[in-house]
């Protein structure tokens, strides 16, 4: 019984408040200074979250006066939130007067039911000549109304769930589509990068070793490519050229192998005691600048290819002299 005096209370409060404001809108010219609040929503109630505009309206307000307004930035009340500053807006100017008549309001809202007594709006006005003339508006109520709910008819309901649409056809398509061409143009990319690498191996295989090792060694020629932070990279493929060369020349597995072992299989080859000593000089330098960042001196850098080049060639001129004895013993044999 109780709450529906208050809600009768609050509705009556409520159409007061509006048929006022009614009344004031269609006679602009009225010259009541007073205070206001407008429903910003164009409804006939007032509801939680609507947005209002509480504030005054002062006529005849000379162009050189000051009005100092309230600090309600952090609200007024408990349960009325205001969401925008003082706004203040000319609504008239009277030129032959001088002077104009101007609207003050805040925005304000509210989330919780029940009727609310709004603070009165108090401002100080400073005109030229005079002093301080405070002017205070009367109070004004706003009634805050939940959503109203039928309880003669309503049926409380499960939460439904999302609907599943079935996937069409047109939709995978695009899909299905960029899927496919993807997958070509990674196929075709493939076999091209191993054609390119088949052709790569087939072309160095029917080269010399030493014609490869010599084209390679030719490219590490030049001073700049011994500055010490170019080095590791100068000896690095100085040496990496000549175990392709030795795994080539001698047939083991000079790539994998460490500078000792490599040393080791070529003790019982042909190489004359002085160019066995300087290579494998060449190949510890190169394992110290690689690995203990060690900084070669120039003529150890300015020597390195020069003896790799004389290690292939004198090998190679080997192989040379070891056919040319074959061939001669084979036609020999041939006319004996």
């Amino acid at each position: 019984m109780n709450r529906k005096i208050c809600a009768v209370a609050l509705a009556v409060l409520t159409v007061c408040s509006l048929s006022l404001d009614a009344r004031r809108k269609a006679s602009p010219r009225t010259r009541e200074n007073a205070a206001f609040l407008e429903q910003l929503q164009e409804r006939d109630s007032i509801l939680i979250g609507d947005q209002m505009r509480y504030g005054f309206r002062i006529y005849d307000i000379p162009d050189s006066s000051a009005i100092a307004l309230p600090d309600w930035s952090e609200g007024f009340t408990e349960g009325v939130e205001v969401i925008t500053p003082w706004l203040l807006d000319t609504t008239a100017v009277h030129g032959k007067a001088g002077s104009r008549d101007i609207e003050g309001f805040v925005v304000l809202t509210s989330f919780d039911e029940g009727l609310y007594e709004l603070p009165p709006v108090a401002l100080v006005l400073l005109s030229p000549g005079a002093g301080p003339d405070t002017l205070v508006f009367d109070t004004q109520w706003l009634s805050v109304w939940d959503m109203p709910v039928d309880t003669a008819t309503f049926t409380p309901h499960d939460i439904k769930p999302h609907i599943n649409y079935p996937v069409t056809f047109s939709e995978l398509a695009p899909w299905i589509g960029g899927g496919l061409a993807l997958a070509v143009a990674i196929y075709f990319l493939i076999r091209w990068i191993i054609a390119l690498r088949r052709r790569k191996i087939e072309g160095e295989k029917k080269e010399p070793a030493h014609i490869v090792a010599l084209r390679k060694l030719d490219k590490y020629r030049g001073d700049k490519l011994w500055e010490p932070e170019k080095q590791k990279l100068f000896f690095s493929g100085v040496t990496d050229t000549l175990r392709e060369y030795i795994a080539s020349r001698y047939g083991f597995g000079a790539m994998e192998m460490t500078t000792a072992e490599i040393f080791d299989a070529l003790s019982d080859k042909d190489l004359t005691p002085e160019l066995y000593s300087e290579l494998k000089s060449l190949f510890e330098e190169s394992d110290f600048v690689k690995f203990a960042k060690h900084i070669a001196s120039r003529d150890a850098a300015a020597g390195a290819v020069p003896l790799a080049v004389r290690f292939v060639t004198t090998t190679y001129q080997e192989d040379l002299e070891n056919e040319k004895d074959d061939t001669m013993q084979q036609q020999e044999a041939a006319t004996l």
